[in-house]
């Protein structure tokens, strides 16, 4: 990023701390205000794993319906950051951020008081949109102000401080769930949403480095059409009697993906530069972090409910058991930062891998019924010390690789990260989770010799709530085998979303190594994109 730009962006009020660093006036206070707005958004992406065994037995929802559920939040946030980070870029990125965070208010209210399953998917979605309005704007907003080793440290404590955020709404969650309804998860985030509107509105400077072009809004409804077509159909995708819907999906977001290329090749001021995104310390870092981030969201996901379903955690402890991912990604984060300005980002990502590793071969090893809590934890410290490692590199090249101006689209990439990432393994974990399940208790109850009618076959094979409360309705010397059915059951489902996180890590740790320049390559590439860039 050019000095010049960030150190006389109008608003920023920069300073010059050094020969390569630049940071605004009350730089504290200004971190401080885009963490705590960025929390808003992290803390409502995590509230509702714990509380999803309570939600599904009270309106005795599907598995699969749980699934989109869990990943509605992700699902409104990728679908939206492109577009409205180019908003932002355009009519003002503050404005974004203070209207973002409002409207995380009365969603995050309808879902408390959602009705049905439907119209909590719903408020899920909504609040994501929200999120999408201010969380690209917080790490665009670092991008412009900061530069040199000081951006580097600010998107690190962005980095941890924001998903250890997100790491404690379980504990939050948990802890609210044993005294108040399912409903209260989704209150947590009031209180932080009207600070950081306060904050934001005091300290965050407006119309730091912000484009005058126009948006290209076709290509960011193209955008919104693919990921969100997409995910839904990764979603359906197990579910019996949904096929044309999915292939139908599938089809819509092949089609949006192609229709999405070629305008971003044709408009005059695309919504996503394939130039700048075709940069190889830009992409692959894009690809990286979706797997990193997507990892850390989706073992979340099924490890809620296997600590609360097959060990019987309650939901204080299973938000509590958490707690070690968050310590040691605090921990980590800022050893990760010194470490990509000696080393360089691929071997920091490399870092990050091998721990992820280890955490999904710890669960897929070690998680069995009865495990004991140090096997819980030792995966969650893999996680934290992955994800610590891993999530500032991935972060830092998306932001250090485009020009000032594409700051909206580097940080709308960073977010996809994290989003689409989480919503792409959320849901692939949670359609093996699906499938896994209902095909070991379609074959323990073939193997029962009993005569079990359609429609309880149903109700046992939908998901391990709806089978608990199938069991209340029999004498309690049958309730015991059909639970234990259950666990049985979704252990193997959790077997099989364990071992798609090992692939995917492989993938991603394959693509890291043979793919992403090492450190004086990364700077060599950084220099001539930053000739690029500022050569008119």
């Amino acid at each position: 990023m050019s000095e010049s730009a960030a150190s006389t962006a109008p608003g920023a009020a920069a300073r010059v701390t050094d020969d390569a660093s630049t940071a605004p006036e009350r730089a504290g206070l200004v971190l401080i205000s885009l963490i705590v707005v960025a929390g808003v958004a992290n803390l409502n992406l995590s509230v509702a794993n714990v509380a999803l065994p309570d939600i599904g037995k009270h309106f005795d929802s599907s598995q699969t319906t749980l699934d989109l559920i869990a990943v509605g939040y992700s699902l409104g946030l990728a679908c939206s950051v492109l577009w409205l980070g180019a908003l932002g870029d355009r009519y003002g990125r503050k404005l974004m951020l203070l209207l973002g965070t409002a409207l995380a208010i009365p969603m995050s209210l309808l879902a408390a008081l959602a009705p049905s399953d439907v119209v909590l998917f719903i408020a899920r979605l909504g609040g994501g949109l929200a999120a999408g309005m201010a969380y690209p704007t917080t790490l665009a907003l670092i991008t412009a102000l900061w530069a040199g080793p000081g951006r580097t440290k600010s998107i690190a404590l962005w980095s941890a401080i924001g998903g250890g955020i997100a790491m404690l709404g379980p504990l939050f969650s948990g802890f609210l769930l044993q005294y108040f309804y399912w409903g209260s998860v989704f209150l947590i985030t009031l209180p932080l949403a009207v600070v950081a509107i306060v904050l934001a509105w005091l300290f965050v400077p407006s119309h730091v480095n912000e484009s005058t072009e126009a948006v290209d809004n076709l290509g960011g409804i193209l955008s919104l059409a693919l990921v969100g077509a997409l995910i839904l159909a990764i979603n359906f995708a197990p579910v019996p009697n949904k096929g044309t819907l999915t292939l139908a999906l599938a089809a819509i977001a092949v089609l949006a993906l192609v229709a999405f290329y070629l305008r971003q090749r044709r408009a005059e001021n695309p919504l996503y530069d394939l130039d700048v995104a075709s940069r190889r310390v830009f992409w692959v870092a894009a690809c990286a972090g979706v797997i990193v981030f997507g990892s850390l969201m989706g073992a979340a996901f099924v490890s809620q409910q296997y600590l609360q379903n097959v060990l019987g955690y309650s939901t204080l402890q299973a938000g509590a058991a958490i707690l070690p991912t968050v310590v040691f990604m605090v921990l980590v984060a800022p050893r990760s930062a010194k470490l990509v300005e000696t080393r360089g980002a691929r071997f920091t990502l490399l870092c990050g891998y091998v721990f992820l590793l280890l955490a999904f071969v710890t669960m897929l090893l070690l998680w069995k019924q009865g495990s004991s809590y140090w096997e819980i934890a030792l995966a969650y410290v893999f996680i934290g010390i992955g994800v610590g490692f891993a999530g500032t590199p991935a972060s830092h090249s998306l932001t250090g690789s485009v020009p000032v101006s594409r700051a909206g689209m580097a940080s709308g990439t960073a977010d996809l990260q994290r989003d689409l990432g989480g919503a792409i393994l959320q849901s692939i974990f949670g359609a093996l989770l699906t499938a896994g399940y209902a095909t070991a208790a379609g074959s323990l109850i073939s193997s029962s010799g009993k005569d079990v009618t359609s429609s309880t076959q149903a109700e046992l094979t939908k998901s391990f709530s709806s089978a608990a409360d199938t069991a209340a309705r029999y004498p309690s010397s049958q309730q015991d085998a059909i639970i234990s059915g259950a666990k049985t059951a979704f252990l193997q489902g959790d077997q099989w979303a364990y071992t798609a996180g090992i692939v995917a890590i492989l993938i991603g740790a394959t693509l890291v190594f043979f793919m992403f320049p090492k450190r004086d390559d990364e700077q060599r590439l950084l220099a001539e994109y930053h000739v690029q860039d500022t050569s008119g």
